[in-house]
């Protein structure tokens, strides 16, 4: 397939995009801005350039793709969230996915498949609840956000055919990047340890998982709708941070209170690190999904080759 990926040089997307390459198919990037950088794709393919303040898009640019990969979205957890903060989240999602399901809609040809990025913050804090793809959303910031990203997809392309397929991920973990990577120093420095309570649960995934998921639902024509796209194993706080210190051999014995956290990050710590989200990956498993690293230590060992 020829398909059309934005985000493509963040965390997940640069795991994906050389996997979906070395599937056969061609890969080309959505950017926001020309460079040489963009103008290098996989299978020498041109990259496509949006910029919607500039107000620089060209629908003719859109036609001739066979799927559509739309990873792209600010930031959620580099710092407390203020209005301004919370209004980029909100845009860059909602707005920005809009407006890209619109001109998609409008081709003389869309794509036959159409997955976006969404998150399991979709369901908000739910204590010890089992979440599946049926499960209600949830309430605050997060949960709001994710509902009307999804429907930013929905409403647009309703009439025009293709598949979608709406991924809500999980917490991504590599030593590239995320919480992994931010985790890292302070628990091989020995200064590890739970936060808040230690009972929230986090619903997780390796990253060569998170990209073996998407190009499942990506060539699994049955997959369709919400796809939680987590480990089958969510953990509890308290598991992970002993699971981790295990694996880089250092103590976890300096907690983090939830009054720290939300001193430090406001809103955002307990939406981020105190809210409860126990995620099974229900449709992936009734497709047949074979997760490489379906444990929480054997995803980590392999992540930091330990």
């Amino acid at each position: 397939m020829r398909i059309l990926v934005s985000g493509a040089r963040g965390l997940v997307g640069s795991a994906l995009v050389p996997l979906l390459a070395a599937g056969g198919h061609r890969v080309v990037r959505l950017v926001r801005t020309e460079s040489a950088d963009a103008q290098t794709s996989v299978r020498d393919d041109v990259a496509v350039v949006w910029n919607l303040q500039a107000g620089d898009v060209r629908p003719d640019a859109f036609e001739g793709f066979d799927a559509v990969i739309h990873l792209a979205g600010e930031n959620i957890a580099s710092g407390r969230w203020t209005d301004g903060r919370k209004r980029r989240i909100r845009d860059s999602r909602v707005v920005g996915t809009r407006r890209l399901c619109e001109i998609l809609a409008q081709c003389a040809q869309p794509p036959k498949v159409f997955l976006c990025a969404s998150a399991i913050g979709y369901y908000g804090d739910r204590g010890d609840e089992v979440l599946t793809e049926q499960s209600a959303p949830g309430t605050g910031f997060l949960a709001d956000v994710c509902r009307e990203w999804e429907a930013a997809v929905v409403e647009p392309l309703a009439t025009a055919g293709p598949r979608i397929v709406r991924l809500r991920i999980g917490v991504v973990l590599s030593p590239d990047g995320g919480a992994l990577k931010k985790m890292l120093l302070p628990f091989r420095l020995g200064l590890g340890g739970i936060i808040g309570d230690g009972t929230q649960y986090l619903s997780w995934i390796a990253l060569d998982d998170v990209a073996g998921a998407i190009r499942h639902a990506l060539e699994t024509d049955s997959v369709g709708g919400p796809v939680n796209v987590v480990s089958p194993e969510p953990v509890t706080n308290r598991d992970y941070t002993r699971t981790l210190g295990k694996v880089v051999a250092r103590p976890t014995v300096l907690p983090l209170p939830a009054f720290a956290a939300r001193l430090a990050l406001g809103e955002a710590a307990d939406a981020l690190l105190l809210a409860s989200t126990r995620v099974e990956p229900a449709r992936l498993t009734q497709t047949g999904y074979p997760f490489r690293y379906p444990m929480l230590e054997g995803a980590l060992r392999h992540l930091l080759e330990q």
